[in-house]
């Protein structure tokens, strides 16, 4: 087997696997998460390894829509206070830091949001609203062309730019305001 076919076969098994997981995400458990973005003072995100990197994605696209949002462990993080909202992505649902993020943020009053593959898990305890991202899988195809958690993190990767549509409708932004917040030392 070539390269580049398994290049391809990889990409076209991604594909595959990420709608059929997103198809099964809760459509009623989205539109309550929406309402959250317009109830909430602040937004702050967090994951760990890949997940935090998809969370900081999520994050810099709600700054770009014009909220004032954070990525928690960064050193300019604004502390968490009630009726702020938290999102969390936790493949496992079961990382400690993630947990005690859940949990911390609920006791101050935060709203908090997770988004794991494991739906009883002990992220999920202390969230108001938990996004399960049904990755699991246990092809022998998923070890090849996607191994470890990708199938999990390229599907929420997709779910939150979902979800950036969507805020950027409600909010009756464009892609021409958003860029107004894009970068800032571009000419």
């Amino acid at each position: 087997m070539n390269e580049e076919y398994v290049f391809l076969k990889s990409i076209d098994y991604i594909q595959k696997k990420v709608k059929e997981i997103l198809s099964s995400v809760s459509t009623e458990n989205i539109k309550s998460v929406m309402e959250l973005f317009f109830k909430s003072n602040h937004i702050f995100v967090y994951g760990a390894g890949r997940s935090g990197l998809v969370s900081k994605a999520f994050a810099i696209r709600l700054v770009h829509l014009g909220f004032q949002a954070f990525v928690i462990g960064e050193t300019i993080t604004i502390p968490v206070q009630k009726d702020d909202l938290i999102v969390i992505v936790s493949g496992s649902g079961e990382t400690i830091p993630a947990v005690m993020t859940a949990e911390i943020g609920n006791k101050l009053g935060a709203k908090v949001i997770s988004i794991t593959g494991k739906k009883e898990s002990d992220i999920a305890k202390y969230a108001d609203i938990t996004l399960f991202v049904s990755a699991g899988c246990s092809e022998e195809e998923r070890k090849k062309y996607a191994p470890l958690g990708t199938l999990f993190e390229a599907s929420v990767w997709i779910l939150l730019d979902g979800i950036i549509a969507d805020l950027l409708e409600k909010k009756q932004e464009t892609e021409d305001t958003m860029r107004k917040r894009h970068a800032t030392l571009e000419q």
